[in-house]
């Protein structure tokens, strides 16, 4: 018997089934998705944390990661130990990394929280490093670094991105010549109380030659945003004083 498709019920039945099957189509496609982007993440996390402790593809002025076919490789390699930092205790974690600083932020203004500070224990040619992540805003969005350090809180390498920044300007956040900067730089005075670094608009030292003034030079016509990673170091990074001070006791 042919079906009469000029009735009303057929075309409600077959919008109706359409609707399933787009949307079982949508389901999966999200799903499989979902999962590289996880993975996509989780690989971009250990190839900017290879990066803060020098463990890149730079050729000249650019910036260039290790692949993500090496990263998770080289990630084992350097990084001896994960952890985070919750009030007072400690926590080795092997997934630090899957902690989004972005999250503990938020869940830190219920001030009966005590926020998850995740911190990569990394050793390269018997050095040690201290890589923390850390989050802040710009001018337009969201920025980002990845901060290596020694246990004396100075800088052994950096790596800064954003969201949106504006391009030339403070887009350049994540440019050599901008994170090159950083290193050396202590965050902690000869006192040991905690500075942390400006980015300057005076600064009178321009090849940033002088690593104990807690600054380095701003970049041209992106005062916002350079405010902004001065802002991000001295209110992330100040928490970790107290992991580096029971550290030095140790």
């Amino acid at each position: 018997m042919a079906i009469n498709t000029d009735k009303n019920s057929y075309t409600i039945i077959f919008a109706i089934g359409m609707v399933i099957i787009v949307g079982t189509l949508l389901a999966a496609i999200d799903s499989s998705l979902k999962d590289k982007i996880k993975t996509n993440k989780i690989l971009e996390k250990q190839q900017n944390i290879l990066y803060a402790i020098g463990i890149n593809n730079n050729e000249g002025n650019s910036v260039s990661f290790v692949s993500t076919d090496q990263a998770p490789s080289l990630f084992d390699e350097y990084i001896v130990s994960q952890i985070y930092i919750q009030g007072n205790k400690i926590i080795e974690d092997n997934e630090a990394y899957l902690i989004e600083v972005k999250k503990e932020k938020a869940l830190a203004k219920d001030p009966t929280y005590d926020r998850r500070l995740p911190l990569f224990i990394a050793d390269r040619d018997g050095v040690r490093y201290y890589v923390a992540p850390i989050r802040g805003k710009g001018l337009w969005d969201a920025i980002w670094a990845y901060i290596a350090m020694d246990e004396n809180m100075m800088i052994l390498g950096a790596y800064f991105d954003h969201k949106a920044e504006t391009p030339g300007l403070g887009a350049n956040i994540n440019q050599r010549f901008f994170m090159d900067d950083f290193i050396g730089e202590k965050l902690l005075d000869e006192n040991e109380n905690f500075k942390g670094i400006k980015v300057s608009k005076t600064n009178l030292d321009p090849r940033n030659e002088i690593k104990d003034d807690h600054e380095v030079d701003a970049i041209a016509g992106s005062t916002i945003t350079g405010d902004g990673v001065s802002a991000m170091i001295k209110s992330d990074l100040r928490l970790y004083i107290p992991y580096f001070k029971k550290l030095k006791q140790n």
